[in-house]
């Protein structure tokens, strides 16, 4: 036998090892079955060129004959439970085409011997646990056209040899911990379509030199630290036509008028980022623009008239931006505001001058007075805490906190829980976050040095669906946490909320649940060293406008306790803790997902399960939907197999034995297939 072709069917159990007596095998198609156990030596004669064993639960390490199997052509492991460290596991082969190993547990650095591997057109390697830097070897491959190492834990810079990579169109190097700046050599590559550097923390300016990629059809850098202003030569790309996504970054400047140019552009997001001046009228030009986002910013002026379909949530949280639509100030109702402000008041020529100048004897009073107290304030923090909120002067900041809360009064409180009490405060830049006081104490920070730190970690957290930590004030008399605001509030809210449940249609369900799986895979797998939330809640997700989901409060208040003895604490919200929780000391990523279960069946059924043991008991294996969702919803029709993907999900995640649990990461894919 030379080819064996079983791809797309319903084959399980183990592979046979007597297949490895078949020495002549040179085309092996086993994709896309149900296939379990370990791989078998089917390489020792060194014939094969072609095996295809993606879309299985293959686990257990790669065999020595396939990893000295110098005869492959093309190979594809990818989407299984394969381990080993791929330092080892692999070798060079001189005749490979195509390698994806993607979805695996494969661990490690990365080789440079991939370099040797001179006829590679594809390497997939994404969604895995490899950790080191990008062996500039790789920059040799003269034939690579795709490169995908998405979602590991990689780390450095990018190598400047990726420029060599003439025939590279598509680079993911998304959710990993890529540091430094872009390498001005991108501009190289002139086949590249696809270029996504999303979700690493990567910092300094977008280079010039990218402006060179004229094929470029995707931009994704997200979720970053990139600075100051952009490129002019953005303007170039004018292929680009599916996204150009800079959000979650601290660029800087105007946004420039060369952006019209991109006649194809669809969509762009420059949301959270520190943008100033104005909206150049020529976006307006931009027929084919569906979506226009540069929200968070300090963006001022006018909107261009002419957008197309233009929404005003892409304009929101900015420093004064007016406009013609709904939801924005009328740019004529802000010029009347601003001459109302400037009209002045004729007194009568007879008022006595000693009440102008009693009213202003008690005005200067006044405001040293007020100054002492915001002074003596100021002064506790500055000499006996710590505070960190953006790059702001530590005094300014705690000033503007406290004016905008009004000393914390009770009519800017908008919600409250065991740790703390939550304040909407809009400062003096109008940027409306949320501000978390935390219950009085009595500890002392003895360990005040590992809590910044903690803090500091956290404060870099970036992930579109986390709830972004901007900054902390810790000091005896003030406690507090000053976090992005969300604006329709929690879930539990919204589902208890019989006319907001109503509007929470079952799309908007499955992509919440999405969203929350991406976050919690995301600091599980892709912060190091991982971070266990051991909250997660119905009160702890938070929902936007747009019923996009958040994941907030990190124990952030439990962290604030210098008692470290908490972390081994029983922790946590009742109805969500995983059972051995309450048994061990130990705490790990699996009583996250634990608690994800519950929330997965809470969003589809619209109120927690309750007992577990008595809902699994009330279900059949085969459940009829309407026994399970929410009946203020009517039953799905298209997306009928999405909620029964949730609900098996969801069962997985809330068996007893933590081991049995699948992690997050397996979680987001079964999620997202």
């Amino acid at each position: 036998m030379t080819e064996m072709r079983l791809f797309t069917n319903q084959l399980s159990g183990p592979l046979p090892l007597t297949l490895s007596n078949l020495t002549n095998l040179v085309l092996v198609l086993l994709a896309d079955n149900q296939l379990t156990g370990h791989l078998p030596d089917l390489c020792q004669s060194k014939k094969l060129q072609d095996f295809q064993i993606f879309d299985n639960n293959l686990d257990g390490p790669v065999p020595k004959g396939l990893r000295d199997c110098s005869s492959l052509i093309s190979l594809g492991i990818d989407k299984n439970q394969i381990e080993g460290d791929i330092t080892k596991s692999f070798g060079v082969y001189p005749h490979l085409n195509d390698i994806s190993l993607s979805s695996n547990k494969f661990v490690g650095r990365l080789s440079p011997k991939w370099g040797l591997c001179q006829n590679l057109t594809s390497i997939d390697f994404g969604h895995n646990m490899i950790e080191g830097s990008i062996p500039s070897d790789l920059g040799e491959l003269k034939n690579l056209a795709i490169l995908d190492m998405r979602f590991n834990r990689l780390t450095s810079e990018i190598p400047p040899e990726i420029g060599k990579l003439s025939s590279l169109y598509w680079m993911d190097l998304g959710s990993n911990r890529l540091s430094g700046q872009i390498p001005k050599q991108i501009g190289q590559l002139s086949n590249l379509e696809i270029l996504d550097f999303s979700s690493n923390l990567l910092s300094g300016k977008i280079p010039e030199e990218i402006g060179n990629c004229l094929k470029l059809q995707s931009l994704h850098m997200n979720n970053n630290s990139l600075s100051e202003s952009l490129p002019g030569s953005l303007g170039h790309l004018a292929s680009l036509q599916s996204m150009l996504d800079l959000s979650m970054n601290s660029l800087s400047g105007p946004i420039p008028s060369e952006l019209s140019k991109l006649e194809m552009l669809m969509f762009v997001n420059f949301s959270h980022n520190q943008f100033s001046g104005g909206i150049p009228i020529s976006i307006a030009s931009m027929q084919s623009i569906t979506v226009f986002d540069v929200s968070y910013n300090f963006l001022e002026g006018s909107v261009p008239n002419g957008i197309h379909n233009a929404s005003a949530e892409w304009f929101l949280h900015n420093k004064g931006l007016c406009g013609n639509l709904v939801g924005l100030s009328p740019c004529d109702l802000q010029l009347a505001d601003h001459r109302r402000k400037h009209q002045k008041i004729i007194l009568p020529v007879g008022l006595p001058m000693l009440v102008a100048t009693i009213s202003i004897v008690a005005g200067v009073v006044a405001l040293l007075i007020c100054r002492k107290k915001a002074s003596k304030s100021t002064d506790d923090v500055s000499k006996g805490g710590v505070f960190s909120v953006w790059s702001f002067d530590g005094r300014m900041a705690f000033e503007d906190i406290m004016n905008a809360t009004e000393n914390f009064d009770e009519k800017h409180c908008i919600g409250e829980g065991s740790y703390g009490s939550v304040y909407k405060a809009e400062l003096q830049d109008e940027q409306v976050v949320a501000v978390k006081k935390l219950h009085a104490g009595d500890e002392e920070a003895h360990d005040e040095e590992i809590f910044q730190h903690e803090i500091e970690m956290l404060t870099k957290v970036r992930q579109r669906s986390i709830v972004k930590l901007y900054g902390y004030c810790s000091h005896p008399r003030y406690r507090f946490l000053v976090c992005q605001f969300i604006e329709r509030g929690n879930l539990a809210s919204i589902l208890s909320n019989e006319e907001l449940a109503s509007q929470f249609r079952w799309e908007r369900r499955i992509a919440l649940i999405r969203d929350v799986a991406q976050a919690i895979t995301y600091l599980h797998h892709d912060v190091h060293p991982p971070i266990i939330h051991r909250d997660i809640t119905s009160r702890n997700i938070l929902l936007d406008v747009d019923y996009k989901a958040f994941v907030s409060d990190f124990g952030i208040a439990r962290m604030l306790k210098p008692d470290s003895s908490n972390w081994s604490a029983l922790a946590g919200t009742y109805g969500y803790i995983a059972p051995e929780c309450s048994y061990t000391s130990l705490v790990t990523e699996k009583c996250d997902v634990y608690s994800f279960g519950i929330v997965v069946l809470e969003v589809l059924m619209g109120k927690h399960p309750g007992d577990l043991q008595a809902f699994h008991s009330s279900l059949e294996d085969q459940f009829l939907l309407e026994e399970i969702l929410d009946e203020r919803l009517p039953q799905p029709e298209a997306g009928e197999e999405e909620v029964r993907r949730c609900i098996s999900v969801a069962f997985e995640c809330l068996t007893p034995s933590p081991k049995e649990r699948p992690t997050m990461l397996k979680v987001y894919r079964d999620l997202s297939i």
